[in-house]
C-alpha cells in the first residue's frame, strides 16, 4: 500500500486522553499511519467546546444514566474543533478529497457509517452509529500533535492564508450556520439568540447575514454581549439586569419574537424562550444540556402552536463557512480570546467551564509555555 508523507514523521506524539469524568490525561501515544483513503494531519489548533466541558463534568448524555447507555467510548483522545496541515495521505486519499501534502485541512465532526437508514436517505449527520471525533474510538480527536481522518470522513481543503484563529472556528461556525438555517428567518423578523458563547456568537454573525428586522442577543455576561454587538446584534440584553421576556414583548407590540434560538445550555433559557416567542413562531433548540429541562408543553401546542426545530452539527455548511470566512463575509473577531499550549489543557478546561473570562479557548500544539500571541489573553 502506498503512503505519501510530507516529512519523516515521529513515532510517538502527545494526546489528551479522556478516561472518565474529570479524568483527562496528557499521554504519549503512537502517531497514526493512514490506510487507503485516510489522511493524517499535524494539528495547528483544536478548540475546547462546551460539549467537551459537559463531557468532562460527567453529563449523562455522554456517560449514560438509567435511561441511556454511555455515548463516549473511553479512553479516547478528546477534541473535535480542529484544523491542521496534511502530513500523510493513504493510497487514493489525495484524489478522493482533492488534498495534497502541505494543504491545510478540516474534517466534519461526524464520520458517517454510510449504511444506516439516516445515511442512506441523505441525513448523514443523524447517523445511527454516530462516530464523532473526540468521543468514539474510531474517531480519535484533535487535542493532540497529530490525528487521523479515517475512511468515510468528510474532509475539506482550507485556504492557508486564512489565519489559524479563524480556521479553528470552522466547526462551531458550521453548527451555528445550520441552526440559523433551521430557523427559517425572513425579512422583518425579530430574532432572539439566547447565549453568546462561541456557538451563539456564530449564530449572531450568521443571522446578521439574513438581515432580520431586529437581531437580539442574550447573555449573562456583558463582555460577551459587547462581542455580539460587534458581530451584528442590534440589541443586547442581560437577564440578570432586565426582564428579558418583557423587553422582547415591548419590542414587538406585545406579540413576542418571531424566532428564538436557544444556545445557552441552561434549561431555564428554554422556558424563557417559550414565553418570549409569538404564536406560530420558530423555536430552534441547539444546546447540549448538562441536565434535562422541564417545560409546559401546552405553550408549544394549544397556546401558541409553535414550530419546534432541533439543530445538530453542521451538515452542508462547511464549504459555505470556509468560503464566507475566506471572503470576509462572516465576522468572527472577538470570539477567540485565548490560545494556549497543549499541555495547559487543564487550565483551558477550567477557563471554559467558568465562562466569565473567556469565550473560545484554542489549544495550540506547537506553542510553548509563555509563547502567547500578544492579541490574546494568557492564563
Amino acid at each position: 500500500m502506498r503512503v505519501e508523507t510530507l516529512d519523516t514523521l515521529p513515532k510517538t506524539m502527545r494526546a489528551i486522553r479522556c478516561y472518565a469524568p474529570q479524568d483527562y490525561r496528557l499521554e504519549e501515544t503512537l502517531v497514526p499511519t493512514p490506510a487507503a483513503g485516510e489522511v493524517v494531519i499535524k494539528l495547528d489548533a483544536c478548540g475546547i467546546c462546551a460539549s467537551d466541558i459537559k463531557c468532562y463534568l460527567g453529563a449523562p448524555l455522554f456517560w449514560g444514566d438509567e435511561n441511556r447507555k454511555a455515548y463516549i467510548q473511553a479512553p479516547v483522545t478528546a477534541g473535535h474543533e480542529l484544523i491542521g496541515t496534511v502530513v500523510a495521505l493513504g493510497e487514493g486519499a489525495g484524489e478522493q478529497y482533492g488534498l495534497a501534502l502541505g494543504d491545510r485541512a478540516i474534517s466534519e465532526q461526524i464520520v458517517p457509517c454510510n449504511a444506516c437508514r439516516y445515511c442512506l436517505t441523505g441525513r448523514y449527520w443523524l447517523c445511527a452509529v454516530h462516530d464523532i471525533y473526540g468521543f468514539h474510538s474510531y474517531t480519535q480527536g484533535g487535542m493532540a500533535d497529530y490525528m487521523l481522518f479515517p475512511a468515510r470522513a468528510l474532509n475539506y481543503k482550507v485556504p492557508t492564508d486564512l489565519p489559524i484563529s479563524k480556521a479553528a472556528l470552522i466547526e462551531p461556525l458550521a453548527c451555528s450556520m445550520h441552526a440559523v438555517e433551521r430557523a427559517l428567518i425572513e425579512f422583518g423578523d425579530v430574532v432572539v439568540i439566547a447565549g453568546c458563547g462561541t456557538l451563539g456568537l456564530g449564530m449572531v454573525a450568521c443571522a446578521r447575514l439574513k438581515n432580520p428586522g431586529i437581531l437580539v442577543a442574550l447573555d449573562l455576561y456583558d463582555n460577551r454581549l459587547e462581542v455580539a454587538k460587534s458581530l451584528g446584534a442590534d440589541i443586547t440584553l442581560n437577564p440578570t439586569k432586565v426582564d428579558v421576556v418583557q423587553e422582547i414583548r415591548n419590542l414587538t407590540e406585545g406579540y413576542g419574537c418571531d424566532v428564538y434560538i436557544e444556545a445557552t445550555g441552561n434549561p431555564d433559557a428554554v422556558n424563557q424562550g417559550l414565553h418570549a416567542i409569538r404564536k406560530g413562531g420558530n423555536f430552534v433548540e441547539f444546546s447540549v444540556m448538562r441536565e434535562s429541562s422541564t417545560s409546559d408543553w401546552t405553550i408549544v401546542g394549544d397556546t401558541k402552536e409553535l414550530n419546534i426545530y432541533g439543530s445538530h452539527l453542521g451538515p452542508g455548511c462547511y464549504p459555505k463557512v470556509i468560503d464566507y470566512l475566506h471572503r470576509g463575509l462572516l465576522k468572527v473577531d472577538g470570539i477567540v480570546t485565548h490560545e494556549i499550549p497543549l499541555e495547559k489543557y487543564q487550565e483551558g478546561i477550567e477557563m471554559v467551564a467558568g465562562g466569565r473570562d473567556s469565550i473560545k479557548v484554542l489549544l495550540r500544539p506547537d506553542m510553548k509555555t509563555g509563547d502567547l500571541p500578544t492579541e490574546f489573553g494568557t492564563l
